[in-house]
């Protein structure tokens, strides 16, 4: 018997080294240290405030604002914009060579006009980038007037080709290698190839402009009484009320649908005296992507054209 009793302790011994054994090797798989899964959010980093997460892209460099600006986030982008409180009612936004200016009455807070910015955020980044785009063009060389030169003409660009030659009024386009043929006596000055470029753009914006008027005002159903060249520094065309139009001669530098734009604004007017819905709706229903050369027109500064 006391055998029996001895061989069932030491089984009961054995159970129970065996169980804490067992228990020792979980509690120590449980806290051993292992290289973490990266492919797995840790638990430290999702109960531990003090995880930092990894910085966000940014439009602006990580440098101090600049004095009078402030900065915002958006959608991982920081922005940084001037704030002028002012007299206006309502939010206004301008986009110039320094950015985002925000102009907004004194009583609204800065949530509110952060919270307007984030509303206009993709109309703010497009523009900004067009405003970037344009300062990149005006750093562009100025044109030489020399020959090889090129001149942009209905859209495209032509060269400037400079022969000796006694006939003051020699100018022959030649569209087939897009070259001006330009006479001028030995030695020319560059005021003289200037003038001679000029008088063949005008005597060419003449003979366009006439064709475009006459196609759009069959369209319209509509007469104009005469049509005579710009050179406004800020108009594209005007129309009197008894029917007299001017178009600036400088249109010759954009595409025939830029100039289509301008021509049917100017006949609409004959319609309409006004820029309401129904002037634009006029203006739609013969000419459907109207948008689209306005804003090309809108967009190109004068700088940008070829000085004479």
């Amino acid at each position: 018997m006391d055998r029996i009793r001895d061989a069932g302790d030491y089984t009961r011994r054995l159970r129970v080294v065996g169980m804490l054994l067992r228990l020792l090797m979980t509690f120590t798989r449980f806290f051993k240290k292992r290289t973490p899964d990266p492919n797995q959010l840790s638990l430290e980093a999702l109960f531990n405030d003090s995880a930092t997460a990894s910085p966000a892209a940014s439009t602006v460099p990580d440098t101090p604002i600049p004095a009078g600006h402030r900065r915002i986030q958006l959608d991982n982008l920081n922005l940084d914009y001037r704030l002028i409180r002012s007299k206006r009612k309502t939010i206004g936004f301008l986009i110039d060579d320094e950015g985002l200016r925000v102009s907004a009455p004194r009583w609204i807070t800065i949530n509110e006009i952060e919270g307007a910015i984030a509303s206009k955020q993709q109309w703010i980044f497009r523009k900004i980038n067009e405003q970037r785009e344009r300062s990149v063009r005006r750093l562009q060389p100025a044109m030489v007037w020399r020959d090889g030169a090129t001149l942009p003409y209905l859209g495209d660009e032509i060269t400037l080709r400079i022969a000796d030659s006694a006939n003051l009024n020699g100018a022959f386009f030649n569209a087939q290698t897009r070259e001006l043929h330009l006479s001028l006596p030995s030695p020319a000055s560059e005021q003289q190839l200037k003038d001679r470029v000029q008088g063949w753009l005008q005597s060419e914006a003449k003979r366009v402009f006439a064709e475009r008027l006459t196609i759009y005002a069959e369209k319209l159903g509509v007469r104009y009484k005469s049509f005579a060249l710009s050179s406004a520094s800020t108009q594209w065309g005007s129309c009197t009320a008894d029917g007299k139009i001017r178009l600036n001669w400088r249109l010759m530098h954009f595409a025939l649908p830029n100039i289509d734009y301008v021509v049917t604004h100017e006949l609409c007017h004959l319609r309409e005296m006004n820029h309401g819905p129904q002037f634009w709706a006029t203006v739609q229903s013969v000419f459907p992507e109207f948008e689209l050369a306005r804003k090309t027109l809108r967009d190109h500064e004068p700088a940008l054209l070829p000085k004479f």
